[in-house]
């Protein structure tokens, strides 16, 4: 049985009372040290999901655990030694304790050395904001009770969760295993655990399960691939055109529709667009199949606004490195 790790992202770096935070890229890797509970109990082929305690943000499967060390300040309420307490941004005294209610400016701090670990999950990331609210996924651990940063629960639950919601755009978040070899907290990539058809993160990805998205720019392009042209749009998806992970919002005009294998090469910048021409760029290694080759110097087909030619300027920056 799959195990799922339903892990706490919020803030900036997630910072807290307690410490002085994380560094975290939430699609691609997600830290923690041995002073969190369960910290030595993720382990490579679990699911990890990451919430912000209002929604879900994204999951993917851990393809490895790095470790490390470190000595790290720790701080605490000055009164009653708990760490459980609120910064305040605008009011004084600049902090409140949840346990005590002590009112304080500076909290006490000491010194500890940790062992630090950072997943690795950008591989298998799928974007997922908003699909499952806070008491849904607090309903899919094992423990709903719990107030523990990183939970325990079972991937089928959750996979069943999301699949209940968009029946269409989840069905391909079956896991697909392959037999496994060795033992301990890590695997060889050869024998992960993976969600198929998730999405890779990328300067572009599809985020999925964001119907509103998608239904607008069917509105504004029709059943339109944007470098291909008609398709039936079950085989369109909604493209971002800039990194949703750094962004998180949506830009006005900032995405497009895309065939499903146009836009799996789009996001691996396979197929891109050459800001100085407007035109349709191939990868040389695509060049041996003459669907994708015949794309080659295109002009695309969507009709192309000024923030589109910025996104894929930016695009074509990131992939051609010109």
């Amino acid at each position: 049985m799959t195990t799922a790790w339903l892990v706490l992202a919020v803030g900036e770096d997630r910072q807290h009372g307690g410490n002085d935070g994380y560094d975290d890229d939430p699609s691609r890797h997600y830290s923690w040290d041995d002073t969190v509970p369960n910290h030595a109990n993720l382990k490579a082929g679990d699911v990890i999901a990451l919430w912000d305690k209002k929604q879900l943000l994204g999951l993917g499967v851990i393809s490895g655990i790095e470790t490390g060390s470190t000595v790290k300040t720790l701080y605490s309420c000055p009164h009653c030694g708990k760490a459980d307490f609120k910064r305040r941004k605008k009011l004084k005294p600049a902090c409140r304790c949840n346990k005590c209610g002590a009112l304080f400016e500076v909290p006490a701090s000491r010194s500890k050395q940790v062992t630090t670990y950072r997943s690795q999950h950008g591989e298998t990331w799928m974007d997922g904001r908003g699909l499952l609210t806070g008491a849904q996924l607090r309903a899919l651990c094992d423990s709903p009770d719990s107030q523990l940063s990183m939970r325990s629960a079972r991937w089928e639950a959750l996979r069943d969760a999301l699949l209940a919601l968009a029946p269409v755009e989840a069905a391909d978040l079956a896991p697909a295993e392959e037999p496994a070899a060795g033992g301990g907290d890590s695997e060889p990539s050869g024998s992960r655990r993976r969600i198929a058809g998730g999405h890779r993160t990328a300067t572009v990805r599809t985020r999925v399960g964001q119907a509103p998205f998608r239904k607008q720019l069917l509105k504004d392009h029709g059943q339109v691939c944007a470098f291909t042209g008609p398709t039936p749009a079950a085989a369109l998806q909604a493209a971002h055109l800039y990194s949703y992970a750094d962004e998180s919002e949506h830009h006005d005009w900032g995405g497009l529709l895309l065939r499903n294998d146009i836009h799996s090469l789009f996001d691996r910048g396979q197929i891109t667009v050459k800001p100085d021409t407007g035109l349709i760029d191939v990868a040389d290694e695509l060049a041996s199949y003459p669907m994708y080759a015949a794309l080659q110097d295109k002009r695309p087909v969507a009709q192309l606004r000024p923030e589109h030619e910025v996104w894929l300027a930016a695009h074509w920056r990131a992939h051609r490195g010109a």
